[in-house]
């Protein structure tokens, strides 16, 4: 039997990467399209050169890294500029994730999981997995959690989830959606684990 091809969205704050460990721990095949896409702006990665070109050496940091604040900061105040980093990384993860998916093919994956954050705004995702899970919570709650975790103010956590899809958006292309609120860790464990199920783990 084909392996299943899960896509795994969920806004900013909503625990999709507490989500995404617990499948893998119960036998999913992760492809990570977020790390992929850090690997390739790390010191030596793949899109360095590129962003250097388009954006100027100021985007590149002492360490030889993209400098992800400035560009965070540059890239959700002008929409092209968000376009032109998309057009530099997206091939190069799309390249890298094919590799992973033949590799978990040839090693007999039975659920091959795709972390897509934004599944829902590329359209190019939907073709290409069987089945759309969103992890879900209240936009109040994505706040409280991003402000809790991070050096963010509430504005800027604001202003992420505001470039994200919207919430209803979200869950209209679900085909399973994971509530993530108001659990503990073990109540969220048995969600994912009914899930797991459906997905053949």
């Amino acid at each position: 039997m084909p392996a299943l091809r899960v896509g795994l969205t969920g806004g900013i704050g909503s625990g999709k990467s507490t989500v995404l460990q617990m499948l893998a721990r119960l036998g999913a095949t992760v492809i990570d399209a977020d790390a992929i896409s850090r690997d390739a702006t790390t010191a030596g990665g793949a899109a360095i050169a590129a962003i250097a070109r388009q954006f100027g050496a100021g985007f590149i940091g002492a360490d030889g890294a993209m400098d992800r604040n400035l560009m965070r900061e540059h890239a959700y105040a002008d929409p092209q500029a968000r376009q032109q980093l998309e057009a530099i990384i997206h091939p190069l993860v799309g390249a890298e994730s094919a590799r992973q998916v033949q590799q978990a093919l040839e090693s007999g994956a039975r659920c091959i999981v795709f972390d897509i954050p934004l599944l829902v705004e590329s359209g190019r995702w939907r073709q290409q997995v069987d089945v759309v899970a969103v992890v879900d919570c209240s936009v109040q709650t994505q706040i409280a959690r991003v402000v809790a975790r991070s050096a963010l103010t509430t504005q800027q956590a604001q202003a992420i989830i505001a470039a994200q899809a919207p919430r209803g958006l979200r869950l209209a292309a679900a085909d399973i959606v994971i509530c993530n609120e108001g659990l503990t860790l073990v109540q969220l464990q048995a969600l994912v684990a009914r899930a797991a199920q459906r997905f053949g783990l």
